[in-house]
């Protein structure tokens, strides 16, 4: 797709009992567009991930982000130092997978309100945090293409406790990309090979990209850890993935 002119806003959103703000970008002009949910870092819908959700929209896409920590810090945004990664942490404790998931689909209804936003599936997206986050959204009926950036702990717990979301697999209902660094501290790649194990047990259609010398966060311009290589054509195979299911 050719870079397009776009628009962004803060829009409101009705998830349960909660109003709950997300960010929307979209491109100028009446489509039809497909539709993505962005999902946060633990540090919030910061710049960052509002630059991915503008990137989606200069791509083509009706991209929003929602503020998945709204109901215990509304408006949260840090930066990437030790303490707001131990704060953003802190958060991430606090959340519970239904409450994610009526998040997300609250996202995804308020996008089908819109009308260049085409009918049909859509993508979902998520980094760190969100890309467990993701791989919960990946059972949602409406999400057809999930793109997991570095979720850990996907094989041994989910938000709020139960059994972990890797239990949850067989419910995937479209094809999921996975994204992970080798030299991440965060996720062993033992557990990268548990995740690939188990979309091949229940024929989950996907694939799982491992880069070499990639820490986590290999994908965000603004940590240390970015890796531009890596970033690059784990890019390059979101937009092969999204262009082809959505």
């Amino acid at each position: 797709m050719t870079s397009a002119a776009i628009q962004t806003t803060t829009v409101e959103l009705t998830s349960g009992d909660w109003q709950i703000p997300a960010y929307l970008a979209e491109p100028e002009g009446t489509g039809p567009y497909p539709g993505v949910i962005v999902i946060q870092e633990v540090f919030g819908v910061n710049a960052h991930i509002r630059d991915v959700t503008e990137r989606f929209a200069r791509a083509g896409y009706g991209a929003i982000a929602p503020h998945i920590y709204h109901r215990q810090a509304p408006g949260f945004e840090v930066g990437y130092g030790p303490e707001d990664l131990e704060l953003g942490r802190r958060y991430k404790n606090g959340t519970k997978a239904a409450e994610l998931l009526s998040d997300i689909q609250a996202a995804i209804d308020h996008l089908r309100t819109l009308a260049q936003i085409k009918a049909g599936g859509m993508g979902c997206i998520g980094f760190c945090f969100g890309g467990h986050v993701t791989y919960l959204a990946a059972t949602l009926p409406d999400i057809q293409a999930a793109a997991c950036f570095y979720g850990a702990g996907i094989p041994s717990f989910t938000p709020g406790g139960g059994e972990p979301t890797i239990s949850r697999t067989a419910e995937i209902t479209g094809t999921l990309y996975g994204f992970f660094g080798t030299e991440d501290p965060l996720i062993p790649l033992t557990d990268v090979d548990q995740i690939e194990a188990a979309l091949k047990q229940h024929g989950i259609p996907h694939q799982i990209f491992r880069y070499q010398g990639a820490s986590h966060g290999f994908f965000c311009d603004q940590r240390d850890s970015y890796h531009p290589e890596a970033a690059a054509d784990a890019w390059n195979q979101v937009m092969q993935l999204f262009r082809q299911k959505l």
